[in-house]
């Protein structure tokens, strides 16, 4: 930061400054002065909950706190979406680094105020720690299911289709283009790109429709590449896969980032960071997947099928099957 921030307030003054009044709309918090919260799940309905941590240097490069804080918690709400439960709140967990000026947590707490708006949730509670080594920021978001049906990785059946939510490659490309890898790109094309790897757009309207209009067996987020997670789902449900490399669909921008990168479209398989929805639903589905894209306002494409036979086979326009270089992001 340009600026010289006065000395940083301690544990209790942080909590009570930024992140209290993000939890004052919510029963059972008790203005975060308690180590535990009741949460709000009523009869009926069944609590919903994922984890993710984002570590500086590795899951963010340089970017606005309040850019950090709203994608810490739309990947959450990503895998609730994935689940087609609806969100109402989350935990929040913060090793902020020693030498950490307030004003970054301000931005921070601003840009998870601005989301809660947007998506409907409240802070719940946490924990707020220093660190000698580098941001770590955790977030468990809860979401809640009426009955007893979820969208789970484990229900392919060997004759449905394969669809994916939005457009991929995206999220990849704006890293590839942050760490100087897509030389020749112009600025729109390229702030784009870093706008979709910094701010996902989680498809809760979708997995909530595919979910109560049972539209889907199965569905999960696309976070770590299209060929990893689709893995996922397969060998959960015993069955493989035939993807047309044709029909997953790449934007304009994504197009032109891969042009300058100089790598083949099946590289975007394996990039990581799209947060789209993939899900298995069964062919008579088609129309009325047709008509919830159109309702929704958000695309979404058939891009392949399930089969009997395990395994991946990705197929290029001639049919042919096309080596992929790698299958996803690993974290370690």
């Amino acid at each position: 930061m340009a600026t010289k921030d006065r000395k940083r307030a301690g544990e209790f003054e942080l909590i009570e400054r930024y992140f209290a009044p993000l939890a004052a709309q919510a029963e059972g918090t008790f203005g975060l002065h308690n180590d535990a919260a009741v949460l709000p799940v009523s009869r009926g309905e069944r609590l919903v909950t994922t984890v993710d941590t984002m570590i500086q240097g590795r899951h963010f490069l340089d970017c606005p706190p309040d850019l950090v804080a709203k994608k810490l918690l739309r990947v959450n709400l990503s895998d609730l979406a994935a689940m087609g439960a609806t969100p109402f709140g989350y935990l929040l967990a913060s090793a902020w680094p020693l030498d950490i000026q307030e004003t970054w947590i301000a931005r921070f707490a601003e840009g998870l105020a601005a989301d809660q708006k947007i998506f409907g949730v409240t802070l719940f509670g946490g924990d707020t720690t220093g660190t000698p080594g580098p941001m770590t920021l955790s977030l468990t978001a809860f979401g809640k299911v009426a009955g007893e049906t979820v969208l789970d990785r484990g229900s392919v059946k060997a004759d449905d289709d394969f669809y994916v939510t939005g457009s991929l490659g995206e999220g990849y490309l704006g890293l590839c283009a942050l760490r100087g890898e897509l030389d020749g790109l112009d600025a729109a094309t390229r702030e784009a790109l870093v706008a979709r790897y910094r701010l996902p757009q989680p498809r809760l309207a979708v997995g909530r429709a595919l979910l109560e209009e049972g539209l889907a067996r199965s569905a999960l987020d696309v976070s770590d590449g299209l060929a990893a997670d689709l893995g996922h789902l397969l060998e959960a449900s015993g069955v493989g896969a035939e993807i047309d490399l044709p029909s997953v669909p790449f934007s304009a921008a994504a197009q032109a980032g891969l042009a300058a990168l100089g790598a083949p479209a099946q590289r975007l398989l394996a990039g990581g960071d799209d947060y789209e929805l993939l899900f298995a639903a069964a062919p008579a589905q088609k129309d009325a997947i047709a008509a919830l894209a159109e309702r929704c306002g958000v695309p979404i494409t058939r891009i392949g099928r399930a089969r009997p036979q395990p395994g991946l086979a990705v197929r290029g326009a001639d049919g042919a099957e096309v080596a992929l270089e790698a299958t996803g992001w690993s974290h370690f």
